[in-house]
């Protein structure tokens, strides 16, 4: 299984769908060397939580300040879709993580499958809807954030846009550090 990657005093979690067979599988860490990597790091650079804009390999100097990133399904799917089956197999990492990283105030889950993800991995009932840019405050006092995932699908289609994208993390960095 592919490990979370980024701060351990990380204020932000970042949960993503499942390491891309050409991305996170083939490099050995979650979202780098694909174009879902190149949006994800470029907004997270832009908005102060990356030192630099790529995530190429894991020796490429990228570090991550004030966020980890991790993806709820631990292995590349076939064909790149994850089955529900694999996301409650793989949800004991997410939670240990969190518990690892006690001070996230802040969840951004890249799409409506980590959305789901999360939402059952914090017991959250009824699940709340997901959507791009909604906020769901959790009973600890954490908020849970919903973005489109940066998949080619969606920004080659204009679905989500660095502005976009840059609004979530900007949104995220207020939540856990204040304005």
């Amino acid at each position: 299984p592919l490990p979370g990657f980024g701060d351990p005093a990380a204020r932000v979690y970042i949960l993503g769908l499942a390491p891309a067979a050409h991305g996170g599988n083939r490099t050995g860490r979650v979202f780098t060397g694909d174009r879902s990597a190149d949006w994800l790091y470029g907004s997270l650079h832009r908005t102060g939580f990356a030192n630099q804009p790529t995530s190429l390999h894991p020796g490429d100097g990228l570090r991550l300040d004030g966020a980890f990133v991790a993806a709820a399904v631990r292995c590349a799917p076939p064909a790149n879709r994850p089955l529900p089956s694999e996301r409650d197999n793989c949800l004991p990492y997410a939670e240990e993580e969190l518990a690892l990283l006690d001070g996230v105030s802040a969840i951004v889950c890249l799409g409506g499958f980590a959305w789901d993800a999360a939402a059952r991995l914090l017991g959250l009932r009824p699940r709340p809807r997901f959507g791009h840019g909604a906020e769901h405050a959790l009973p600890d006092g954490r908020m849970l954030v919903g973005c489109y995932h940066p998949s080619q699908q969606n920004t080659f289609t204009g679905r989500l846009t660095e502005e976009m994208i840059d609004a979530v993390f900007a949104r995220a960095r207020e939540l856990a550090l204040g304005p």
